[in-house]
């Protein structure tokens, strides 16, 4: 059978022509063949980029939300996943690292999008001023690109090598084709296929090509961005595609490469750092039978630790179980084929013509559940190279499995030295519980490595390991490591964006950037701005604050309270010499002080100070000195929210403080010349979002919504009839009024919180909800005799209700579902459980 690609909305096979098999690694069987013959791969990249709008038009926040979705979405499906993993030769650990690594990939860029504005675009940096009085500037955007991103995939990490790439992609608003390595292509395509049944993503965001396609360069064009996870070799040749270089192509290239681990002088054996560093190295030579882009290659150490090293190291390896994956007592799986251990064989010979083999051999292997001759097993081998600066072939040969060489150093130039001698690498570590080592080392060596790893007895136990790359740490290598940098954080996002300069007046650009420029047009809010809710607050929106003067006592007092007694606002006679002229007002008391100006006294949307930014103090106040405010909208961040508070989002603030009436100090007189403003800073806030999604549930509105009910109105869903709801209802405020609390709460203590603070946002409840008082499966028996008598009851519970808190505000009487409820809570309770059963009966 031909594994499905999936382009241009459908999934397809190709023809029976130039296949690749496709094994069990476990077992040697062939599972499937792989073929993209007869393809359309020029249309399949139109395809993505005719409809890239759709990703382009989302917001970040938008993007962020269905990254996260669709992890959530996989992650309940991972164990159909590990199950076909399992034929890749992968222990459970080893498939958790590729398929949980994958999903945390997209969780953590999901995460990013609170760092970008609620827009589609974005905006890199400060403004820069481009004359003299701030009327001429510019900015920088950052926009989607309008083409694919091709990402071509190295074997060793079928799923997680697919969403690191995407989901940075994705954040930047870019769709992806994917070409999984051929002998892997199976775990890639059991994972595109329910991204695609999720219906998350939206049409050409992601296409899948399951094979090799050696086309795939051919029609790429200007806008599209190519990267490339495999060897050098391979990179190299894809790097120099006409194409590419016709259309200036950005490429990205992470090749294996010959990953360095150095143990510190300081770390002898008995040492915390010694057992760490053999620890790390034996995972990584055995984690994913050794085929890792970032596994240790070389091993470093201090000469006179060769012997305590290998004889440690060959303990550690003794202990590995090789054999099936699926055993619990197995630690080490297979290689992804038999070709790939011929590969091996023939790199461990290069190698062994000057180093000698000190631990392993290609001989069968007695595989644990499994057939040793089928699969493609093999035991780790461990390389000594005793004259590492003479015999180069240790720095220039990869064996790309569960080999690593050992060699000696004298000092840390020599340890620099040879790390460097592998021409660039992905990841160094360097095992030291001296510090001063581990600078020495880290600031010389890492022109030669995209990351660096210290480890000693504090960071070990928290530590991610010398192979994990991390989404938001940059994933790539000068030189023989390809030169890319994948992830990052922010930084991979970028890479699928174009920067472009924009230049303008103040004005323009707050209208390009979304964000209010200073020297820009104020737009004068019609009321307060603290009174506006987060959807109707915009960059600009302005209000300019009525006077305060600041006294001398003002100043004082507030020394007096804060015991802030700097010389320049306390001791008068001391400002000689100093650039104040007269008794000065403290910088935060001005900032207090302009606070008092512009804070909304009354209740509103704003819920909360989020903090303080960017605050600079231009010149001095004195006493006597008079100030107003102008307070502006600059910019609104999107927020996550978690625990019991409403949906909300951050507004920044751009705070200008300025004295009213300027004097020109050197003149002695007043000049409308003189500097103005006096502070500017930037103030977060937390402001709430409208509710529009549940209709407030007065008394007055409820009656006119029950009005509607009679005994025939039917359900929109659900089993229950008019009478049923309504004494369903009845129950729920009876509970609420702390009459019938004779029952245990149903959801467990450790999610009691998160499901309580559902009550907090403004999402209906779900449809196919069972409260856990109630029968399951089927309606409560009818407790009243008809529709008429059950409705008062239903009055005489909600007044019941009202009564008890009345009586009792701080009461918390307890929900089956929520646990114990404030009466503010059971507010929101009852207007989230009314709406959900009026709309059940459309009444609402």
């Amino acid at each position: 059978m031909i594994l499905e690609s999936y382009i241009n909305g459908q999934w397809v096979s190709g023809d029976n022509k130039n296949t690749r098999n496709m094994y069990d690694a476990i077992t040697g069987e062939i599972i499937g063949l792989t073929s993209t013959e007869g393809l359309d791969i020029a249309s399949a990249l139109q395809y993505g980029r005719d409809h890239g709008k759709a990703l382009r038009d989302m917001t970040f926040q938008q993007r962020g939300n269905m990254i996260k979705k669709l992890a959530l979405y996989l992650n309940k499906r991972k164990e159909q996943f590990y199950e076909v993993s399992y034929k890749t030769g992968a222990t459970r650990v080893d498939s958790w690292i590729d398929i949980e690594g994958g999903f945390g990939n997209l969780f953590a860029n999901a995460s990013l999008r609170k760092l970008f504005p609620d827009q589609s675009y974005a905006v890199e940096g400060d403004p820069i001023d481009l004359s003299r009085g701030g009327r001429f500037m510019a900015h920088h955007i950052l926009v989607p690109k309008k083409g694919v991103a091709v990402h071509i995939n190295a074997f060793n990490f079928p799923v997680w090598g697919m969403l690191e790439k995407c989901a940075v992609n994705w954040m930047a608003g870019m769709p992806a084709v994917v070409l999984p390595a051929p002998q892997t292509a199976f775990l890639t395509e059991v994972v595109v296929r329910e991204i695609i049944n999720s219906g998350i993503l939206p049409p050409g965001a992601l296409q899948l090509l399951s094979g090799l396609t050696t086309s795939i360069l051919d029609t790429v064009a200007s806008q599209d961005v190519v990267t490339f996870t495999g060897s050098a070799h391979t990179g190299r040749l894809l790097k120099a595609h006409p194409r590419l270089l016709e259309e200036s192509v950005p490429f990205t290239m992470e090749a294996d490469s010959l990953n360095a681990a150095v143990l510190g002088p300081d770390a002898v054996p008995g040492t915390p750092e010694f057992g760490i560093f053999i620890k790390e190295v034996r995972k990584e030579m055995t984690v994913k039978c050794g085929q890792k882009c970032t596994a240790i290659r070389r091993i470093i150490v201090p000469e006179n630790l060769m012997e305590d090293v290998q004889i440690a190291l060959g303990k550690q390896l003794d202990r590995t179980v090789i054999g099936d994956p699926k055993l619990k007592e197995v630690r080490m799986g297979s290689l992804i084929n038999t070709d790939q251990r011929d590969a091996i064989k023939t790199q461990v010979e290069k190698i062994s013509k000057t180093a000698d083999i000190v631990y392993g051999s290609f001989d069968p292997v007695e595989a644990m559940g499994a057939d040793g001759e089928k699969g493609a097993f093999m035991r780790p081998i461990l390389m000594r190279e005793d004259q590492p600066f003479k015999n180069t072939q240790v720095h220039e040969v990869e064996a790309f499995g569960p080999v690593s060489t050992l060699m000696p150093y004298n000092g840390v130039e020599e340890a620099i030295t040879l790390a460097q001698m592998g021409k660039g690498s992905l990841v160094s570590s360097v095992v030291t519980a001296d510090n001063a080592f581990a600078k020495a080392y880290t600031v010389e060596a890492a022109s030669h490595h995209g990351r660096i790893l210290t480890l000693n007895r504090e960071s070990a136990p928290q530590s991610t390991g010398h192979g994990s790359p991390l989404p938001l740490l940059v994933h790539g290598g000068p030189g023989r490591a390809g030169g890319g940098e994948e992830m990052g954080g922010l930084r991979g996002i970028k890479h699928y964006m174009q920067r472009c300069a924009v230049q303008g007046s103040p004005t323009s650009l707050t209208e390009i950037t979304g964000i209010y420029q200073p020297n820009g047009a104020y737009t004068e809010a019609e009321k307060h701005p603290f009174a506006y809710h987060y959807e109707d607050i915009k960059p600009g929106m302005s209000l300019q604050t009525h006077k305060r003067t600041l006294t001398d006592t003002d100043i004082q007092n507030f020394a007096n309270l804060t015991w802030d007694h700097f010389y320049a606002h306390t001791d008068i006679t001391s400002l000689d010499g100093s650039i104040f002229k007269k008794r000065t007002a403290h910088g935060y008391f001005i900032i207090s002080a302009a606070a008092g100006l512009f804070v909304y006294p009354n209740k509103g949307p704003v819920s909360a100070n989020y903090g303080l930014e960017d605050i600079r103090f231009l010149r001095p106040l004195y006493h006597n000195d008079t100030i107003y405010v102008r307070l502006t909208c600059k910019e609104k961040r999107e927020r996550d929210v978690s625990g019991r508070e409403h949906p909300s989002g951050i507004v920044k603030w751009y705070v200008e403080v300025f004295d009213a009436e300027p004097v020109d100090y050197e003149n002695g007189k007043t000049d409308e010349e003189a500097t103005a403003l006096v502070a500017v800073a930037t103030i977060l806030t937390m402001v709430e979002k409208k509710q529009t999604t549940f209709v407030e549930m007065t008394e007055e509105k409820i009656k006119e919504c029950l009005s509607k009910l009679t005994e025939e109105t039917t359900p929109k869903w659900g089993m229950m009839t008019s009478q049923h709801m309504i004494e369903h209802l009845e129950f729920s405020y009876r509970v609420g009024g702390n009459e019938l609390q004779d029952f245990d709460i149903a959801t467990p203590e450790k999610y009691i919180d998160k499901v309580a603070a559902t009550l907090w946002n403004y999402e209906k409840m779900p449809h196919d909800y069972e409260m856990p008082l109630m029968k399951k499966g089927t309606v409560e028996d009818l407790r009243h005799p008809d529709l008429e008598t059950a409705m008062k009851k239903f009055w005489e519970a909600r007044t019941v209700f009202e009564d008890f808190f009345k009586k009792n505000p701080k009461a918390q009487p307890k929900s089956p579902v929520f646990g114990h409820l404030t009466k503010y809570e059971w507010y929101l309770q009852e207007r989230k459980h009314l709406n959900h059963h009026f709309e059940q009966f459309g009444l609402v």
